[in-house]
């Protein structure tokens, strides 16, 4: 018998929103019932390393297929009336554009953290 059991969590995903188990005890029909907007942790960063001290907003950590992420670079690329490309499921802006990255995201639902300064 075991004596560790999970007092507090953070996460807010540990139970199924159907029946209230844990999701890795979880039954229900289509157990993976988290969107993938939920699971994801999208960070948008700017980075000036490598680039002759010219910086970049970067956008990491969304699970998107290829086709999506092309059309949300081709998308943020329009807002921001700049240039960029896709490198490693990773989204590259010309400029420093962190806030209206962040807030084109979180309007369209997604969660996203700024990073660094």
């Amino acid at each position: 018998m075991t004596l560790s059991k999970l007092v507090y969590s953070t996460s807010g995903l540990s139970h199924c929103s159907k029946c209230g188990k844990a999701l890795r005890k979880c039954n229900c029909v289509g157990t993976n019932d988290t969107d993938s907007s939920q699971i994801q942790s999208i960070t948008i960063s700017r980075e000036t390393k490598g680039r002759k001290g010219v910086g970049v907003t970067v956008i990491s950590g969304i699970q998107y297929s290829k086709e999506e992420l092309k059309i949300l670079a081709k998308k943020l690329k329009t807002l921001c009336s700049s240039g960029g490309t896709i490198k490693s499921n990773t989204i590259e802006i010309q400029g420093d554009h962190r806030v209206v990255v962040k807030n084109y995201l979180e309007a369209q639902g997604l969660k996203a953290k700024l990073a660094g300064g």
